[in-house]
């Protein structure tokens, strides 16, 4: 470049050179397009023939200057979309959260079959002057004596200690009027039954009618 004259402006369009064998070229055109049509060749073909041109190692410097900003940029120039579907594929904190408080599922308890029990409670009322017991044996029969007469049924425990009690068969037996009474309700409760468990060691039933207790006979 001849002394006294102004270098041209970055990004302005080279004067024609014949002597330089060099024809006008936009750089900033060449670069962005490069960049905008991803193709690093072009940017490449400039290049070389910037090379071939003596001179010209600040125009090259400015030019890797503008590609690294360029690259730079471009991530921040991401679609809304695809930011949008990255941070639908994140995890939150509260589903973190959830999988990691989630409770512990406790261990299904096995119905005590075989085992003879003795009635203690009638919906809360304790069984004092009365006498009822029960026994499911493994054919998943239930017997025992309800106060006057001896019954069985088909009695089922079920998943989630559910439990279910057939029709029941009697004896004929003719009893006084309070203990027929107190047979007839603890009869009806152990029919209703929906539910068992295991409470400090005592059978409790529960269902449509009441609640029955028992403890293990000995």
């Amino acid at each position: 470049m001849q002394a006294g004259m102004n270098a041209p402006a970055p990004g302005s369009i080279l004067p024609l050179n014949r002597s330089q064998n060099s024809f006008p070229v936009d750089r900033a055109a060449i670069a962005g397009y490069a960049v905008s049509q991803e193709r690093p060749d072009a940017l490449g073909s400039f290049r070389d023939f910037q090379l071939r041109r003596p001179g010209n190692t600040t125009m090259i410097r400015r030019l890797g200057y503008a590609v690294i900003l360029a690259a730079m940029a471009a991530p921040m120039l991401m679609p809304s979309d695809a930011l949008a579907q990255r941070r639908q594929q994140m995890p939150s904190r509260e589903e973190l959260g959830t999988s990691q408080s989630a409770p512990i599922q406790q261990q299904e308890k096995n119905f005590p079959l075989g085992a003879s029990w003795t009635a203690v409670s009638l919906n809360g009322k304790p069984i004092a002057d009365r006498r009822a017991t029960l026994q499911v044996d493994g054919n998943l029969r239930g017997t025992g004596f309800g106060g006057c007469n001896t019954f069985s049924a088909a009695a089922y425990p079920l998943r989630a200690q559910g439990f279910a009690v057939g029709p029941l068969a009697l004896t004929k037996r003719t009893c006084d009027k309070g203990l027929s009474e107190f047979e007839r309700s603890f009869l009806t409760a152990l029919r209703a039954t929906q539910k068992w468990d295991l409470v400090e060691g005592k059978l409790v039933l529960r269902g449509g009618a009441g609640e029955l207790r028992f403890d293990r006979a000995l």
